[in-house]
């Protein structure tokens, strides 16, 4: 039986180590440390202008009870709909 991984017989041109791979684009490209420190200057900016929000306890737990019943249509569970008469 011959090993799937045994690539001796292709050319170097045959199997490329790099495939294109995408280049990193926007906040992606960013060192974790940059990213924090806009995002951080982003949450102070936002509690500066007062529209800033944070959950309390209650509200957290209100918020996860309606995410829990929202219809996951992209995982193909949809809403039950009633048939109007």
């Amino acid at each position: 039986m011959k090993n799937i991984d045994d690539r001796s017989h292709l050319n170097e041109t045959d199997v490329s180590p790099n495939v294109d791979a995408p280049k990193r684009r926007g906040f992606a490209a960013l060192s974790p440390e940059r990213r924090s420190e806009i995002s951080r200057a982003g949450g102070k900016a936002a509690h500066a202008a007062g529209t800033a929000h944070q959950f309390t306890s209650e509200e957290a737990k209100v918020a996860g009870i309606k995410g829990g019943k929202a219809p996951h249509v992209r995982r193909g569970r949809h809403a039950v709909s009633e048939v109007s008469k």
